[in-house]
This record gives structure tokens, C-alpha cells and sequence, in this order.
């Protein structure tokens, strides 16, 4: 009797927290919209992409919204060009993890954008580092509009000899290569094997590795094996004629951008203490693989523990060192953004269609049109 009386008060604790935890999503979800319907009166407008629902590329609206005033802390920057992401397309479609997070029946951003280049138009009274005029890149958000506010550690100036198209297609990237092969400590003369060379963070992390004096192999399809060995990879494998994972060759360092190997096949071309860097899980946003390969992460970290070999996950973060690295490394020529195509502003919603497809050869840059250029 003391059992079944347990049992039937643990069946009602469950079936009450249910009902709960439904009553809680139900209110949230419901209490999750935006401003865009309280429609008011623009003191300072500007150009920016906007989306108010979570959907297709035609959710991106070109539309006047407010343009932002700097705090005492922040830099106000009129933004020459932009770059689309990995996490972008997931924002504007919000798949129901992400939804979590970004608003569960509307997104309550409603703007994109992470990455810019551009001028100083105004500083905050604790701004110490730049000047009205400055041409800087770096981190902001949202990026994808005429003007946008960010700290001091988010930027730096732009090299003379790089365009704004060019910086302003580095940060976030750059920072998923850079920060990815710190995390294989990766050292001159060792075999690095970039998979998936010629997206926006695998054109990065080649040039990178070779910066650090690594012999690099770049994996990728065979039209583009010409671009991977123009910014310098060593040897390169075309993945449709040829299995990295089935050759003779050991590697110290693998930087996995795709994540379409087996953890043994990885293994097995894996120096004795070498280090697989999992870095993303190819193309962009959510793909149709794009579960089984994020599942396929957490079973390499747990495999990992009874083997020699590491495999690493990271975490991408705003580093304003590494930032000045980047930089450096381009203005003395070791790296070159590699550009797909340019869009306008206007355009970004033809430029995420192209984006989504996954076949970008480097970085798809949104350039800012301002004034009499709209």
C-alpha cells in the first residue's frame, strides 16, 4: 500500500509539472514578439535590413529604421561593408533550439549582422582609442544597416592596403580559424589538414596555418583546388576523387570545418598525439546534416576521452588581440580575404539565398551603400 500510495503521488507531481512547464512555454511563446508594429515617427533614420518573422530570405526587409546614438562607452560607426555568417541564416529561420534563445514565436532582434568596416562618425566621452574619420573593422551588432555602435575592444584600424569590402569580411571568421588552430598548438613544420578550405573560415585557416609555418593540406571539391593552392596550401585533395581519411599520410593537426568523418576514419590519419579541431559542421546555417554532424561532435568528445588523440570543440569569442593579428597579417600580406561575391545592402536577401547554398568560395560581403549611392 506505502508503494502504490508513492507511486500515485509521484504520477501527480509529474503530470503537474507538465502542466506547467506547458502553461510557462505557452505564456512565453505568445509573450515573445518585437517592435516592428509600434510604428513611430524616425527623428534619425537609416538603412537597414530587417526581419520581423523567422522564415525564408524573403522575411529580410530593406527598411528606415532609427539610426543609433553611441553611449559614453560605445563608437558610432557608418558602416561601409559587412559580411554574412554561419550563425545568420539560423537567426532569420530560427530553428526551435535557437528559438530558445532568440524568441520563441517572433525573433526579438530583428536586425543582422556581426562583422563591419568602416568610418568613425561619432565617439562616447570615455572613447580613448579612436577619433572621428578613423577607418577601423571589426565587431559590432547589427552590422547589416548604414550605422551601427560598438565598444572600443571590438575594433581596430584598417590597414592602408586592405579595402573596406575586405575588412569588413574578417572578424568573425577569422577569429573561428585563428582561435581553432590555437587550439591544436599548432607549431612550424607541422602537417595540418584544413577540411573544408574554401568557405569563409577554411580560406582563413589556411593562410593562417601557413603563417605559423605549418605544411598544410587543403580538402575540397575539384573547381576549387586552383583558389586553395593560390592562398597557399601545399598539397591538395579534392574530396570527390579522393578520401582524406582513406590515405597514408598522419596528420598533427586536423581543423574540421565539416564534421563528415567518422571519429576512427579521423583517428585512424590522426598522428599518435595529434589534435582534431571541430570547427563547424559545413555550409551554412542548418542544413539537412546539419543535426547528425552536431551529434556526431558530442560523440567525438566523448569517444576522446579513452584515446591518445584529442578532438576539441571552442567556443569563437571577441578577442581584441587577436583582432590586431588578423590585421596584422594582412597588412604585411600573409592573408588576403578571399571574396565570393559583393551584394548591396539592398540586395541582402538575393545574397543570403546565394549564402544558403553553401558553395561560396570564401566570404559573401554586404557593401553599404550610403547617401547618394542608394
Amino acid at each position: 500500500m506505502k508503494l502504490r500510495r508513492i507511486l500515485k503521488w509521484s504520477a501527480r507531481v509529474i503530470l503537474l509539472a507538465l502542466v506547467l512547464a506547458f502553461l510557462v512555454g505557452f505564456i512565453a511563446y505568445w509573450k515573445s514578439t518585437n517592435d516592428c508594429d509600434r510604428k513611430t515617427a524616425l527623428v534619425s533614420p537609416m538603412k537597414a535590413i530587417v526581419y520581423c518573422e523567422y522564415g525564408s530570405p524573403e522575411v529580410l526587409k530593406f527598411e528606415d529604421v532609427e539610426k543609433p546614438v553611441p553611449n559614453d562607452d560605445q563608437v558610432l560607426i557608418k558602416v561601409r561593408a559587412a559580411s554574412l555568417n554561419f550563425i545568420d541564416p539560423g537567426l532569420m529561420r530560427g530553428p526551435w533550439p535557437l528559438r530558445l534563445m532568440s524568441g520563441l514565436r517572433k525573433p526579438e532582434k530583428t536586425m543582422l549582422g556581426n562583422d563591419l568596416a568602416g568610418q568613425v562618425e561619432a565617439v562616447g566621452k570615455n572613447v580613448t582609442l579612436f577619433k572621428v574619420g578613423d577607418e577601423v573593422f571589426g565587431v559590432g551588432r547589427p552590422t547589416l544597416a548604414q550605422y551601427a555602435c560598438t565598444r572600443e575592444r571590438g575594433l581596430v584600424i584598417k590597414p592602408a592596403n586592405v579595402t573596406f569590402e575586405q575588412a569588413g569580411c574578417v572578424a568573425w571568421a577569422g577569429f573561428t580559424a585563428l582561435q581553432g588552430l590555437r587550439q591544436g598548438n599548432i607549431r612550424p613544420g607541422q602537417k595540418v589538414l584544413i577540411n573544408g578550405a574554401t568557405g569563409g573560415v577554411g580560406t582563413f585557416a589556411v593562410q593562417i596555418a601557413k603563417s605559423f609555418g605549418a605544411d598544410v593540406t587543403a580538402v575540397c571539391s575539384t573547381g576549387k583546388v586552383d583558389l586553395v593552392r593560390s592562398i597557399g596550401a601545399d598539397h591538395v585533395i579534392d574530396y570527390t576523387k579522393e578520401d582524406f581519411t582513406k590515405g597514408d599520410q598522419r596528420y598533427d593537426v586536423i581543423f574540421d570545418n565539416v564534421n563528415n568523418h567518422s571519429f576512427s576514419d579521423r583517428r585512424r590519419v590522426l598522428a599518435p598525439n595529434g589534435i582534431c579541431i571541430i570547427a563547424g559542421i559545413g555550409g551554412a546555417g542548418l542544413h539537412p546534416e546539419a543535426w547528425g554532424r552536431i551529434a556526431g561532435i558530442f560523440k567525438a568528445g566523448l569517444l576522446a576521452r579513452f584515446v591518445p588523440q584529442k578532438f576539441v570543440r571552442y567556443g569563437t569569442k571577441l578577442d581584441k588581440e587577436d583582432l590586431k593579428l588578423l590585421s596584422d597579417l594582412m597588412q604585411t600580406g600573409k592573408m588576403t580575404p578571399v571574396i565570393d561575391r559583393t551584394y548591396k545592402l539592398s540586395e541582402t536577401a538575393e545574397a543570403m539565398r546565394y549564402f544558403e547554398e553553401g558553395h561560396a568560395r570564401g566570404k559573401v560581403v554586404i557593401a553599404v551603400e550610403q547617401g547618394n549611392e542608394l
